[in-house]
């Protein structure tokens, strides 16, 4: 079977079902703007320290296929809620599986993975958007998501957050790249200015999370599909997405 066509993994161990209250799933239909997940992810639990080994043992045998959940308890999966910066250094993986995570955000060193072909993070309820630093895997070709979880995804439509208010800070402070998600260059002493935008990556279209160094490097963006809000935005409620389909 082709690499870009894998079976589906496994279930993973039985336990809590990954799930938040940010927006309504399964309605058009959302009560309040969401906020951004703001949880700290627990460095020091072990099993941070496995999935952290993993990776280094994973780059050192030169994996093409990386699973950095697979053989953890249900009770530690649930710890994890990002990745290490580390996935960055893995050249050779070509697939990357996140079914059922308890995922709330990726690193935008998941840019550096430059063999990447198939990303699924099929039913991590808790992920709803994405680093822009993704569209640098130019290689992927396949991804599978759940699409109710995602911003302003075409079934629901549910809001983003609103970038610019004051209870998000928290959570942008620790999505802030090392570098500016467009050009690669630093981000400056007053910060990125941060947007929205919706794009095709693999086979899905998804709501990247864009950390600008200048007005600039938001004016070189390119234009989302048809589909979803056309240029990158702040989010908010004042933000008008096409009707729901």
């Amino acid at each position: 079977m082709s690499k870009l066509f894998p079976p589906d993994p496994p279930a993973p161990q039985r336990g809590p079902r990954p799930t938040c209250q940010c927006f309504n799933l399964y309605g058009t239909k959302h009560q309040s703007l969401p906020s951004l997940h703001a949880e700290v992810q627990d460095t020091a639990c072990d099993a941070w320290h496995i999935v952290s080994d993993g990776i280094t043992l994973a780059i050192d045998r030169g994996d093409t296929l990386f699973e950095p959940l697979a053989g953890l308890t249900s009770a530690q999966r649930q710890q994890i809620i990002t990745l290490p910066a580390s996935i960055g250094q893995m050249k050779d993986v070509t697939e990357l599986r996140l079914y059922g995570s308890h995922l709330v955000r990726l690193p935008p060193e998941i840019g550096g993975m430059s063999s990447l072909q198939y990303l699924d993070v099929y039913t991590s309820y808790c992920l709803h958007f994405f680093p822009y630093e993704i569209t640098r895997c130019r290689q992927l070709k396949r991804s599978r998501v759940s699409t109710r979880a995602l911003y302003g995804n075409y079934k629901h439509r549910p809001p983003f957050p609103h970038l610019r208010l004051h209870k998000n800070q928290e959570a942008l402070a620790r999505l802030t790249p090392p570098t500016c998600s467009v050009c690669g260059g630093p981000l400056g002493e007053a910060g990125p200015q941060w947007r929205w935008l919706t794009l095709r990556v693999g086979t899905d279209c998804m709501p990247l999370l864009v950390a600008a160094c200048s007005a600039a490097c938001i004016e070189a963006l390119p234009t989302a599909p048809a589909d979803y809000v056309q240029t990158a935005h702040i989010g908010g409620r004042h933000i008008v997405q096409p009707p729901v389909e």
